[in-house]
């Protein structure tokens, strides 16, 4: 073959290569046009695309996971109702209200299934959102594993807000051995007001709440009320911190062992919760540690009872027994144990043989300070 007859044959070729139809009609093929999502905190997380094909579209899933602690991939997917054709723009919501809503400064992994009539397919990048609190604008203090954000106040009431943490975490590992394993968010609001509507379904009375998978914490605090809120702070930051050492997929925490660690790293029992249980003490009407495992009364005095009785509990197995051996128990939960039995592999008694040693000392610590301690449940309040 002469050297001019290949150099037709390679022009050739190239043309039947630039000419084919896939190239020809990319343009037209199935294609994403734009993709967005857009917060309305607490209430949406809308999210919006665009496609188009040169046949008609004709099925759409939105599919989401949330960021959080979980022992299985969950992916959500959204279904999206629309008219086929060949160019679309669709919406679909995620309603707070049907899912019970997410805290601020959560986050959102999304991305988009698109097929048309043809059979093609796509499928989008993954995308992240944050689900913040957008009425605000917040600023953030970072030390550690701990992160503050706050939108009233100078950075001094920040500064306080993060000592106090940091010194609730020093002391939750003297007494417990237990460290955060992941970072912790602290959202500080204004007040009440502000507070209650960050959340979903609230509660007037709630004055703090922790979202342990999430490792999120929000609660109102003002400079009026900071001593408040150094207290608060210790407790759900205790709560965040055990949940991230015992979390597993087969077994929870005895509420009394949860409730009385995070009441006990308060610091010394309120006059009035030891008021409570002194009177408990006198009168033989201590709630037993088996009943203390689930969720306390919505009755006030049985409830303060019970998370009096939470904090003796803690500080009874703390101050007798020793840091190490509370580390071990939080890591007998970890692993899925039985309340009995983690109790048992630890200390060598379960529930029952806990009752009555801690009933023992429970009765000599407050037997004696009933009588002086009553005035208190007036004084205190309760």
């Amino acid at each position: 073959m002469s050297k001019k007859i290949k150099i037709i044959v390679l022009i050739f070729s190239l043309l039947l290569v630039l000419l084919s139809p896939p190239l020809v009609q990319a343009q037209g093929e199935l294609a994403i046009l734009g993709s967005s999502a857009e917060t309305e905190f607490p209430s949406r997380l809308n999210f919006n695309l665009s496609a188009r094909s040169n046949v008609n579209i004709t099925d759409i899933r939105l599919c989401y996971t949330v960021d959080r602690t979980s022992f299985a991939e969950v992916i959500s997917e959204g279904y999206i109702e629309f008219t086929p054709s060949t160019v679309v723009d669709v919406s679909w919501a995620l309603d707070m209200l049907k899912v019970g809503g997410l805290p601020p400064g959560s986050t959102v992994k999304y991305w988009w299934r698109v097929k048309d009539a043809s059979g093609k397919k796509v499928e989008t990048a993954p995308a992240q959102v944050l689900f913040n609190d957008t009425r605000y604008q917040w600023r953030s203090l970072t030390e550690g594993k701990v992160s503050v954000y706050w939108y009233r106040g100078d950075d001094s009431f920040a500064r306080e807000i993060m000592l106090a943490a940091q010194q609730a975490l020093e002391r939750l590992a003297e007494d417990t051995g237990a460290y955060p394993e992941k970072p912790v968010k602290i959202y500080v609001y204004a007040n009440q007001q502000d507070f209650i509507g960050a959340l979903i379904h609230p509660q007037e009375w709630v004055g703090g709440v922790n979202f342990p998978t999430f490792h999120i914490i929000a609660i109102p605090i003002a400079s009026a009320n900071i001593n408040w809120g150094k207290t608060t702070i210790a407790h759900e930051l205790t709560h965040q911190v055990i949940y991230q050492v015992t979390a597993n997929p087969y077994n929870s925490l005895p509420h009394w062992l949860n409730e009385g660690l995070a009441t006990y790293e308060e610091g010394l029992l309120s006059l009035g919760l030891a008021s409570y249980l002194a009177k408990a003490v006198s009168e033989d009407k201590l709630i037993s540690v088996r009943s203390l495992c689930s969720e306390f009364s919505a009755f006030p005095e049985q409830a303060y009872i019970s998370y009096a009785e939470s904090y003796s509990l803690a500080e009874f197995l703390i101050t007798t027994y020793g840091r190490d051996k509370m580390l071990e128990l939080l890591a007998a939960f970890r692993e899925g144990s039985s309340y009995d039995g983690a109790l048992k592999t630890v200390y060598g008694f379960d529930m029952d043989g806990l009752d009555s040693l801690w009933r023992d000392y429970v009765n000599k610590k407050y037997q004696s300070a009933a009588e002086w301690m009553q005035p208190a449940l007036v004084t205190a309040g309760f």
